[in-house]
């Protein structure tokens, strides 16, 4: 049975982040323990003056292959994995010359930094580690025996059992690491066979039989959506997606579970509008879009998101597809708020939001791009969900025209707009919008017919509270994201005053809903593409 206290006598180091490394080996000497190690970890310690034995010197083999193979051999190995209490593995070490290794420090080439930097596929090739993994796993597997490191974040924690158990690792010090150290490798794996996989689409199945995610823990969370429940948020590997795993804090307390999925909601909604050709801000609450308009500038944008639903925008998120100005941040820091994220933010602007010492400004350094490819993942009870990302983009499709009018130049425009919001809004989805802004959302509800409804009443809710004659739904445009199955939906939409209408199609009703359009006057176009989010 191995003891709870692993005394440390010899530790191998190799490690591509070398952050740390000298001062934490020079503690190491210092207490008595044998120095192993290979190439540049090799050549940076003994330019520091420590006595360090070189790996080619265990194994009686030379670094070969621009280094791919140096540690796969059983004098390394052999150390990492002997059970010390069991003879027969005493007696093969004693008669192969092979010398115990009680704590290893491995951290792995730097695949997922060369793939984020997107490098070439030959340079992204070069730095999956295959050493370092083994290597780790065998310490790992024999964790009752040896320690493994592979973040220096753990140096002090090694020192600290060292002085504290008289050059002894604790049994419970080991557990810890020897999980960290599978998830490690877990994790580097995952972010392979990801890129790997986008990177072959064309020789790599539809559905892999095998699927790996993994992630870097970004932050610990309070808790989850409430407070009973445990949380963290972890950044995935690859190719950054400007948004909330990119983003730079600028100011504010923490943030939440809620708030990251609702910011996430937010800043993928708003980076549908190119900033290029308009300011565009999106007001989320409960990761559903309650107010999204373009502008002249994001003030003019905020005021039209506002507008939509000025009572569910309080301690809502905002999301910009600008750089945050002074004259948008005066405005939006006057109502509760939780988050504001935007590509950047001036001086000016960042100051007076920091009056407001608990409200997030989140930078992202760029907007998304609607059209990137990538997946999507959900978890059910045993098992994980994955699709594709929706990239479908409504500038892209051919709308037809199914009614006996056609809409005009503004209705197209804004059922274009509708729609494009519509895809961020959870199923069952109704959009009503005028000149560049929605006036009325209606969302989640079993019925489509509902979120008709309650998207009419939404609008003329919006009206009363700015004092507006009639409902903002008057002359608005109509988006769903799915077809309507019978045309109540459609006809809800008309009495709320409706003109124009977009839709997929595809109904076994359509015929149905297209006369009903016609004896209501109303334009309507399919898209032939459905926008679900659940």
């Amino acid at each position: 049975m191995a003891s709870d206290l692993i005394p440390v006598t010899r530790a191998l180091l190799s490690v591509s982040d070398k952050t740390g490394l000298v001062d934490f080996a020079r503690a190491l000497a210092a207490r008595g323990v044998a120095l192993v190690s290979t190439g540049g970890t090799h050549r940076a310690l003994t330019e520091a003056g420590l006595a360090v034995t070189e790996v080619s010197d265990l194994t009686g083999f030379p670094e070969m292959m621009d280094g791919r193979v140096k540690t796969l051999h059983p004098g390394v190995h052999g150390g990492l994995l002997a059970v010390r209490d069991n003879p027969e593995h005493q007696a093969a070490m004693l008669a192969h010359g092979i010398a115990p290794i009680d704590l290893l420090v491995v951290n792995l080439y730097p695949f997922e930094a060369t793939l984020a930097a997107g490098r070439p596929a030959a340079e992204c090739i070069e730095n999956i580690d295959i050493g370092g993994p083994a290597m780790i796993r065998a310490a790992a597997k024999n964790h009752e025996d040896v320690a493994v490191v592979v973040d220096v974040a753990d140096y002090g924690a090694i020192l600290a059992d060292l002085d504290a158990h008289g050059g002894a690792v604790i049994r419970a010090t080991r557990r810890r690491l020897a999980q960290k150290a599978f998830a490690r490798t877990a994790s580097y794996d995952a972010a392979i066979a990801t890129w790997l996989e986008g990177e072959y689409a064309a020789e790599v199945a539809e559905a892999p039989v095998y699927r790996a995610l993994g992630g870097t823990l970004a932050q610990g969370l309070r808790y989850g959506e409430n407070p009973h429940q445990q949380a963290s948020f972890y950044r995935t590997a690859g190719a950054a997606r400007p948004g909330v795993a990119t983003a730079r804090q600028l100011q504010g307390k923490e943030l939440s579970y809620n708030n990251l999925n609702d910011t996430d909601a937010a800043f993928e909604c708003v980076s549908e509008f190119d900033p290029a050709r308009t300011a565009a801000v999106v007001i989320v609450k409960h990761a559903n879009p309650c107010g999204v308009a373009e502008g002249a500038s994001l003030l003019a944008a905020y005021e039209r998101a506002l507008a939509c639903d000025p009572v569910s925008a309080f301690g809502g998120i905002v999301a910009l597809n600008r750089t945050l100005d002074a004259e948008a941040a005066r405005r939006i820091v006057e109502i509760f708020t939780e988050v504001i994220i935007a590509p950047d933010a001036t001086g000016e602007a960042a100051a007076i939001v920091a009056a407001k010492k608990n409200l997030r400004l989140l930078v992202t350094g760029g907007v998304a791009d609607p059209r990137q490819p990538g997946a999507v993942w959900r978890t059910v009870a045993g098992g994980i969900l994955v699709q594709s990302r929706d990239a479908a983009v409504v500038d892209d499709m051919d709308l037809r025209v199914v009614t006996k009018r056609a809409p005009d130049a503004r209705e197209l425009a804004d059922l274009r707009f509708a729609f494009r919001v519509a895809k961020h809004v959870k199923s069952n989805a109704i959009v009503y919008a005028k000149d560049g802004a929605t006036v009325g959302i209606g969302a989640g509800q079993m019925s489509r017919v509902d979120s008709s409804r309650i998207a009419a009443w939404k609008a003329a809710e919006a009206a009363r509270v700015a004092g507006a004659p009639e409902s903002l739904a008057r002359g608005a445009v109509v988006a769903s994201d799915a077809f309507f199955p019978f045309a109540d939906g459609l006809l809800a939409a008309a009495e709320a005053g409706a003109t124009a209408v977009i839709q997929p199609g595809g109904s076994m009703r359509d015929d149905e809903v297209i006369r009903a359009a016609d004896e209501a006057g109303l334009a309507m176009v399919f898209t032939g593409h459905r926008h679900f989010r659940h």
